[in-house]
């Protein structure tokens, strides 16, 4: 076991890679009552395409996230049941790159820790209970597709990419989830659900040795590497530049979005996000003058807003929200952008939104589950989330310039757009 202190975020980490290859993370916090573990696989609605054994296989879209709902099923009932009785609040969730089941407690923790660690790694599925499931979940998609946010996110992720699985929704289709099979949630859960592919963040006052004792206990001895994935090759441009779609709204709903080189690996890609980020607020951030210009002049309605996000062999940054004339608030978007890159940020501007930004990140250490989040990503993301200050220090108001210039450019975006009607 080694320990880790950050003196600039008052912090103790304590880290061990057990004999299996699982990384094993406990986060100090012996002043708080509540305890949270978070346990997480790399596998997410992205990864559809993998080699297991000496042969690459092609899976329906949404059985990482058909996985996720069925693990919690063991041979003698339900997890969430036993995590009741010990008093534990518990749920899941599966993005594009990651699965993480996760519990929080005051008291128990390490029976409901043993507990955790044992539904995800022993999966028990049926024929019954599969069939059962994609009913279920069916409805899920079903009710999902009729949301205007959701909509418009995804019409515009099939204009950005032509074979990346950044387009295809995590929790696949209506027909993809039909050919889901007990053999196929097997298989996955094999290729993926190895302790070398995952990660254990524990944040609380808790003793790190038991953590480390009761995972090297309970999990396979055996952990053997991860499936090689395959997600498609991409160029610069986006395969169309946009899509239009009518649905029951009461504005028009648009969202813009630029077509970003793929992150880098490491310490590298943190400091591309905090980047992203900065350029997200100097370019549309609600004090940001395109920002109050567009909500004087009654373009916008207060819902503007975006971010920059980076997943395997994919990133983008994306704006959007309701407005009278989206097109013209898309042009607005793109002429502003473009003033940044070529006339500069002004200095005071920068400095306040830096200060802000920074600030930002310093109160997510307030929430326990932002902190697991944020360590597990950055461990499948090859660098120390809590260097994030370093890091942050290194980047100029040059670099966001530069960001603006090279990427919220006219040739790398695309535009999806709703308007009041039906299809």
């Amino acid at each position: 076991m080694t320990h880790f202190d950050y003196p600039r975020l008052g912090e103790r980490v304590f880290r061990q890679k057990l004999s299996n290859g699982l990384e094993a993370v406990v986060v100090s916090k012996p002043l708080h009552a509540k305890s949270y573990a978070f346990f997480a696989v790399r596998y997410g609605g992205m990864d559809l395409r993998f080699r297991l054994g000496d042969r690459w296989r092609d899976t329906p879209a949404g059985v990482a996230h058909f996985l996720e709902h069925k693990l919690f099923d063991t041979e003698t009932g339900s997890a969430s049941q036993l995590f009741a009785q010990n008093g534990a609040s518990d749920n899941a969730f599966t993005s594009s790159d990651m699965t993480a089941y996760y519990v929080e407690c005051t008291e128990k923790f390490g029976e409901n820790l043993r507990t955790l660690l044992s539904f995800v790694s022993t999966p028990y599925f049926t024929r019954e209970s599969v069939d059962r499931e994609q009913g279920i979940i069916a409805q899920e998609i079903q009710m999902v597709e009729d949301d205007p946010d959701w909509r418009i996110y995804e019409d515009l992720m099939e204009c950005l990419y032509r074979a990346s699985p950044v387009r295809i929704p995590v929790a696949g289709s209506v027909e993809s989830i039909r050919s889901i099979t007990p053999q196929v949630l097997y298989d996955c859960h094999r290729a993926f659900y190895t302790p070398s592919n995952m990660v254990l963040v524990c944040v609380g006052g808790m003793d790190p040795e038991e953590v480390f004792t009761l995972a090297e206990d309970l999990l396979p001895r055996e952990g053997g590497p991860a499936a090689d994935r395959d997600y498609g090759l991409e160029d610069a441009a986006p395969v169309r530049k946009t899509s239009l779609r009518r649905m029951e709204v009461s504005m028009p709903m648009f969202l813009a979005g630029y077509k970003c080189p793929p992150p880098a690996e490491g310490e590298e890609r943190l400091r591309q996000s905090i980047i992203g980020d900065l350029a997200c607020d100097v370019l549309f951030g609600d004090s940001s003058p395109l920002y109050t210009r567009l909500y004087e002049e009654g373009a916008i309605n207060g819902s503007l807003g975006g971010n920059f996000d980076q997943l395997p062999g994919a990133a983008y940054l994306y704006v959007g929200g309701d407005a009278k004339d989206p097109r013209r608030v898309f042009e607005e978007i793109g002429r502003e952008a473009a003033r940044l890159g070529r006339e500069g940020i002004g200095e005071d501007f920068y400095r306040q939104i830096r200060r802000a930004s920074y600030g930002q990140m310093i109160r997510s250490l307030n929430s326990f589950e932002n902190i697991a989040v944020s360590m597990a990503e950055s461990y499948f993301q090859g660098f120390d989330y809590y260097r994030f200050p370093e890091v942050f220090a290194s980047v100029e108001k040059s670099d966001v310039e530069a960001f603006l210039r090279e990427n919220v450019t006219a040739e790398r975006s695309a535009f999806s757009l709703i308007e009041p009607g039906t299809e």
